[in-house]
């Protein structure tokens, strides 16, 4: 009998930020493409910035993305104070270090226990999920509110933050607050631990391709800010050098650019990057939990991202509280800069992955030009190889097992598609 054509269609791909589309195709028993769409409108934000004085960049770029604003925010002030030869340090680093702490906490959370987690335990949502787990549930909740609050403490509100500014800070906690605030970080912890031992039991499919791994990498701590940027292939370049590396190409499927490593391809980006390349960076006891977890000190399931997302999320609750810890309000609540014409660059690392920003200034601080390069543009290629290795290895199972296994292969990014998108249509088509 002549085998009909099939076709898995997903009009709505729930548990991602954002919206897109993706097509796999499938003949005679193997793979013949797989386009990763996004569809997003232009939304012209390297535009806007032009004309805008330096100082405004960290409010308009945090306005990209309600749920990492805060990592739009230390990319551009890291990238001006860099053009104008400004050093913050101190415990006004600390800080920018502390709210990076209440990001993650809470994105992280978000992830693991909303958006990823239903996945691998068979419920459509969250919600469904919460009827049989309600108490992961609800703890899942509580952790991403104190993430939230902790951006308010330091940054004066939980979304879009408006306290951070080039240099430093509008205005620094008060030490009381800050010591009061420790006390929720304290059973954080417990539940980060909690949250650790929950996705270790989980089912992982067997599926672990090679990749090069990109993060900054710091000499003293695990990465958010500063460091230089280094690959698991030779990659060791200061952050200026971004450019000479990679590069941002169009594609006839995607108003999105796609990142790559200039002569190599695709490449990843985000927590297993980070963990890959900065394992010795964590706080011993995040070590531990890690390798309690199953992990070894390298990993290549990105399946497993949702252990790692959880070693993540005790970590920046262990920093926080030594940041606390250690904490002495500063005199002024930041270093004064004097405009000057001049090219600056930054990159911190988002929950999803590194974040760079390039600006072009002229002598009165107005801004001439903008680059900002985000994870999840230079994750769509891993993605789509990803695919293009997963469908084959797990070709028998049923359309609505695969389906349901590629939409899980796309969330192992957690991709911030809602920069651009707001849904992700999924069609695998067999001849």
């Amino acid at each position: 009998m002549k085998e009909k054509t099939k076709s898995i269609k997903v009009d709505y791909l729930a548990r991602v930020e954002g919206e897109g589309g993706l097509h796999v195709k499938i003949k005679d028993g193997e793979v013949t493409d797989v386009k990763f769409n996004i569809f997003e409108p232009p939304r012209f934000f390297e535009a806007f910035l032009r004309g805008r004085m330096y100082t405004e960049a960290p409010d308009i770029t945090a306005r990209i993305c309600g749920i990492c604003p805060i990592a739009y925010q230390m990319s551009s002030v890291h990238a001006m104070e860099n053009a104008l030869g400004a050093k913050v340090d101190g415990q006004l680093r600390a800080l920018r270090r502390l709210i990076y702490c209440g990001e993650w906490i809470e994105s992280h959370a978000l992830h693991v226990y909303m958006l990823h987690a239903p996945d691998f335990l068979g419920y459509e949502d969250a919600i469904l999920m919460a009827k049989d787990h309600p108490e992961v549930v609800k703890q899942g909740l509580e952790l991403k509110k104190i993430g939230n609050e902790l951006v308010t403490l330091v940054g004066g509100r939980e979304i879009h933050p408006i306290n951070v500014k080039v240099g430093g800070f509008y205005k620094t906690p008060d030490k009381k607050d800050l010591k009061k605030f420790a006390k929720k970080l304290t059973w954080a912890q417990g539940a980060a631990h909690d949250m650790i031992n929950f996705v270790s039991k989980l089912k992982f499919p067997d599926f672990a391709p090679k990749y090069e791994y990109v993060s900054l990498r710091h000499p003293d701590e695990y990465p958010f800010c500063e460091g230089r940027i280094v690959s698991n292939k030779g990659i060791d370049i200061a952050i200026e050098e971004y450019e000479q590396y990679f590069e941002e190409q169009h594609v006839r499927h995607s108003t999105s650019l796609h990142s790559s490593i200039k002569k190599r391809g695709a490449y990843s980006t985000g927590p297993m990057a980070r963990y890959n390349l900065n394992f010795d960076k964590l706080y011993p006891v995040a070590q531990e939990a890690a390798l309690k977890a199953g992990l070894k000190e390298k990993c290549d399931n990105p399946f497993k991202s949702i252990i790692v997302r959880s070693v993540e999320t005790l970590q920046a609750i262990e920093d926080a509280l030594k940041i606390i810890e250690n904490y002495e309000q500063p005199e002024k609540p930041s270093v004064e800069l004097t405009p000057k014409a001049s090219r600056g660059c930054g990159c911190s690392e988002a929950p999803r992955g590194s974040l760079y920003h390039r600006y072009s200034l002229d002598d009165q601080g107005l801004i001439l030009d903008a680059k900002i390069v985000p994870p999840t543009s230079q994750n769509q290629k891993i993605i789509e190889s990803d695919l293009w290795k997963f469908v084959p290895k797990f070709m028998k199972l049923s359309h609505d097992e695969l389906t349901w296994k590629c939409e899980q292969v796309i969330r192992n990014y957690d991709p911030c598609i809602s920069c651009s998108c707001h849904f992700l249509k999924l069609t695998v088509e067999r001849e």
